[in-house]
């Protein structure tokens, strides 16, 4: 049986949901680094950041967090990501609960949306990765 790589078929989506923040930064870089592999593959990459995960789009934090000490800047891994193409969705309704206001968002955000996008999102999508 021939090995099968990503290149080799048509399923070119991913939809990373993103729940993972500040509490445990050891878990914020991986995502944006896969998401800017996947990207720069070609892959549509869309990032939605949930629950905890909105937190890593609010001003101030991505830009102090590190997943390991003395560590390249959570931020950094982020504009990785969108360099490579990737797109970021904020979760609209998580904003509340964590004390979050839309003029507080990160300029790298592209849409702040509903749980439903998210649902359209991964029902539309090849693969989807939980972080």
């Amino acid at each position: 049986m021939a090995e099968r790589h990503y290149l080799d078929n048509e399923e070119k989506s991913v939809i990373i949901v993103m729940t993972s923040g500040p509490s445990t930064p050891h878990r914020c870089a991986t995502p944006f680094y896969m998401g800017a592999i996947l990207a720069s593959m070609d892959a549509d990459v869309r990032i939605f950041f949930t629950m905890e995960g909105v937190r890593l789009c609010q001003r101030g934090v991505p830009e102090n967090l590190t997943a390991l000490d003395g560590g390249k800047k959570i931020i950094e891994f982020m504009r990785d990501a969108k360099a490579a193409g990737a797109r970021f969705y904020l979760c609209r309704p998580a904003l509340p609960g964590y004390e979050m206001e839309v003029e507080n968002v990160i300029d790298e955000v592209d849409e702040i949306s509903s749980g439903g996008v998210l649902a359209d999102l991964i029902l539309s999508c090849d693969k989807a990765l939980f972080f």
